[in-house]
């Protein structure tokens, strides 16, 4: 039995075919990139109808070149926080908020969670712009007409294509609304965003899987039987796929965005470890949570000096940035985006400092890249504090895959703790088969994992690479 695996992410949206090893089939990968609309009033949104679009366009490639033969499952990896407002009819009033969006704030004289700490601590976040609590009552207010109901991109995508497309636990989670000990709705949660349950995806039972709808086996005759899983928070993919399944290691995931995460395994209705305050939590599925730190900064950052400070190109690029030392690069705060929970910086907060006449593009995107491993290394200190042990670090993610220069500057800001990296860049589909087939005990062994500590001369710089993965 071969596996889909399907990666909805913010850059790009992507289809992959897998063996039943989770090893990609040569050539079995389609990719459609995302057009993002982002503004310097902090909105960052996309078109729900395009997107859906891409997909159907993913799948309809892969049908055509004959990959989807054998394909017996369907897993599913997605971006974490979007919210998309709906009508009567199920038809979007909008565009959908993703996680880069920082326009949502309180509305009317709202003063948030009676018990902050004990909030934070039932569900995992904070009543923050990220989060459904606070986003909710802020589409009703910008709204010219009534809402009736709210989903997140992948119940969206998924309801068009399935029989049925409830909102699985892990995506839930990432709403700020589920209690992760009992996998309800929080009653508070609900009240600060002015939502009923009915307003909402329903919850998927834990064994839920979905069906093609009828009307579209026609259309890809080889997924009429195959089985859909619930769909799969991508930071808590992206560690499956890296191998990072217990507290022994942390992942560092760089695609469009940044994270850093260890993941537990707490089944439902466990009691939950202590969080600190600076960190949230989110669940894997039904037994398995993942904690941690997550930036607005990442790959978007390489994409950003690509596009406006005329970067050299692949091997060139390469050399240069070896010969900036590790450390290097001119200061900068990265947070070009703002911040994610739960810091309040808005976007347009990035800043380059101590720049000269000699300073080159590649000094600037080496301080950009230095300035992510800096805020990672502060904050995978608080994560380490809750299991009372230093941790390995496994690198994952299309952008440092891409970039020796970066992989080595995680290393140094790591150090002494034992930082490997993941070879593969399609960790979070990769991840998400791993969870759908249960198989979370072979994710180490199965990951392509690579030592971070050799040094890499100008004249053995790693393959061109004319735009980092993401």
């Amino acid at each position: 039995m071969n596996i889909l695996a399907l990666d909805l992410g913010t850059s790009s949206v992507r289809g992959l075919v897998l063996d039943g090893d989770t090893q990609p089939l040569p050539g079995a990968l389609a990719r459609r990139k995302v057009d993002l609309a982002i503004g310097d009033d902090g909105t960052g949104t996309l078109s729900g109808p395009d997107y859906l679009a891409s997909l159907v366009e993913c799948l309809d490639e892969l049908a055509d070149a004959g990959h989807l033969h054998d394909v017996g499952l369907v897993a599913v990896s997605a971006q974490w926080h979007s919210v998309l407002p709906l009508d009567r009819a199920g038809a979007p009033m909008g565009p959908v908020v993703t996680w880069l969006d920082t326009r949502p704030a309180p509305v009317g004289g709202t003063a948030g969670p009676a018990d902050p700490d004990g909030f934070h601590q039932r569900t995992g976040c904070w009543w923050h712009r990220s989060y459904w609590s606070m986003r909710l009552p802020w589409l009703r207010e910008q709204s010219g007409s009534p809402i009736a109901r709210f989903v997140g991109l992948p119940e969206y995508v998924l309801g068009e294509l399935l029989d049925s497309a409830p909102m699985s636990i892990s995506q839930a989670s990432g709403t700020g609304l589920l209690d992760l000990r009992t996998l309800r709705w929080d009653e508070e949660a609900l009240t600060l965003a002015g939502a009923r349950a009915q307003d909402l995806p329903s919850l998927g039972e834990l064994n839920w899987h979905g069906r093609l709808r009828a009307d579209l086996a026609g259309r890809w005759p080889q997924l009429a039987q195959a089985r859909w899983s619930p769909p799969v928070g991508d930071g808590g993919a992206s560690n499956v796929g890296s191998g990072c399944v217990d507290p022994s290691r942390a992942a560092v995931t760089v695609g469009t965005s940044a994270a850093v995460r260890l993941m537990q395994r707490i089944p439902a209705g466990d009691p939950m470890p202590r969080l600190p305050e600076r960190l949230w939590r989110y669940r894997v599925d039904h037994d398995h949570v993942v904690t941690g730190a997550a930036y607005a900064c990442g790959g978007n950052l390489f994409a950003w000096a690509d596009r406006e400070l005329r970067l050299p190109r692949g091997a060139e690029l390469d050399a240069a940035l070896a010969l900036v030392p590790t450390g290097g690069g001119r200061p900068a705060d990265p947070r070009f985006g703002g911040d994610r929970a739960p810091g309040l910086a808005p976007a347009g907060s990035g800043e380059l400092r101590g720049l000269s006449f000699s300073t080159t593009s590649v000094d600037i995107l080496a301080g950009l890249m230095q300035g992510l491993c800096d805020l990672v290394t502060e904050d995978l200190a608080v994560l380490e504090s809750t299991i009372d042990k230093p941790v390995g670090v496994v690198l994952g993610g299309g952008a440092v895959a891409a970039s020796v220069w970066w992989r080595q500057a995680f290393a140094a800001a790591l150090a002494p703790r034992p930082v490997s990296h993941q070879r593969n860049p399609e960790i979070g589909a990769t991840g998400a088969a791993l969870v759908a087939l249960g198989r979370f005990g072979d994710a180490i062994g199965l990951a392509d994992i690579g030592r971070t500590d050799e040094l890499v001369l100008p004249t053995t710089a790693g393959r061109s690479h004319p735009q980092y993965p993401s």
